[in-house]
């Protein structure tokens, strides 16, 4: 009997610890009490422990933030999280969590989707998490105070040092002997001033050079989004076989070398080099023909003068000469 009466008070305790709890939140007379039991606090593992470092955005646009609520009060509370967080990134973090009396929690915000690319190289923006109390030992909150607690942090843009290259393809084949233009491109693609450190040119054709009019793509900077444009000019000896030969244009990022890192990009054309034309290529053997000839009217009358003698003789025997009068 003893066992089981124990056991039934054991019981109304437990179902009367939650009123009880909120009975001493309630009293008026014991603030010092209620803020003993509801002791808890919201914080942000900063970078080294400074709230002025912000957080490093990773060049696939993902960041991770880990915070924690520490409940050092004397009942357990329920924890409902909210999350704002900038550049139009995802969000991924826990929506709620019970935190038992004289705990600590810790939990992971993944922030995803952002695209650094579109933003301007250390540009900075706020983030924050905001967490609310909405019950105390399963009892849902009574009070707004001291219900809600907000933290901020920073998140930072990366440096993204970014080229592409391309090589036109030349019109057509070349005459050994004679020269090709190739068109060069340079676009920063990154999202940071940058400019073009060192240009590479190599072919695998002995027998054919190249210019250095590339070296006006080392010249000035280059704005994110921006090319720059210059001609490389091949030539083919006069002795030059028949043969394809491959082109490869290698620059470097100067941003990047600055920054300790590489970014290093190639691009490759094929020329084709044909034989310089022979004197029987030049010379089919066929003779420019008039093709407008003049042609030859003959007559057969008399030529003009013996017509007009004729006429005179004739002339002169119908009309005798006048005598004059002695």
């Amino acid at each position: 009997m003893q066992r089981i009466t124990g056991e039934l008070v054991e019981r109304n305790v437990d179902s009367m610890l939650p009123l009880l709890v909120m009975l001493v939140i309630l009293l008026p007379t014991s603030a010092s009490t209620a803020q003993n039991i509801d002791a808890w606090d919201l914080g942000i593992m900063y970078p080294e422990d400074d709230a002025d470092i912000p957080f490093q955005i990773s060049r696939d646009g993902t960041a991770k933030i880990e915070f924690f609520v520490d409940n050092s009060g004397l009942v357990e509370i329920s924890i409902q999280f909210e999350y704002d967080v900038p550049f139009g990134g995802e969000q991924d973090g826990p929506e709620d969590a019970i935190i038992p009396a004289g705990s600590n929690e810790s939990f992971d915000l993944k922030i995803s989707e952002i695209d650094v690319f579109n933003f301007e190289a250390r540009q900075v923006s706020s983030f924050s998490i905001t967490a609310t109390v909405t019950a105390r030992q399963g009892v849902p909150n009574p009070l707004p105070l001291n219900s809600q607690q907000n933290e901020e942090g920073e998140l930072i843009i990366p440096t993204i040092y970014d080229l592409t290259l391309n090589v036109a393809d030349p019109i057509g084949p070349m005459n050994a002997g004679t020269d090709t233009i190739l068109r060069v491109t340079v676009t920063n693609t990154g999202n940071s001033q940058d400019k073009v450190g060192d240009v590479e040119v190599s072919d695998e054709c002995p027998l054919l050079s190249t210019d250095n009019g590339l070296d006006a793509l080392m010249v000035g900077s280059l704005d994110p989004g921006k090319s720059k444009n210059a001609d490389l000019t091949a030539t083919a000896s006069e002795s030059h076989p028949r043969r394809h030969c491959d082109i490869t244009v290698t620059v470097t990022s100067n941003g990047a070398m600055n920054a300790g890192q590489s970014v290093v990009i190639s691009d490759e054309v094929r020329v084709s080099i044909e034989p310089p034309p022979t004197e029987s290529e030049e010379d089919d053997g066929t003779d420019d023909v008039d093709d407008n000839p003049i042609e030859s009217v003959k007559s057969n009358l008399p030529a003009p003068g013996i017509l007009i003698s004729a006429a005179g003789m004739i002339a002169a025997l119908i009309c005798p000469p006048r005598r004059r009068a002695g």
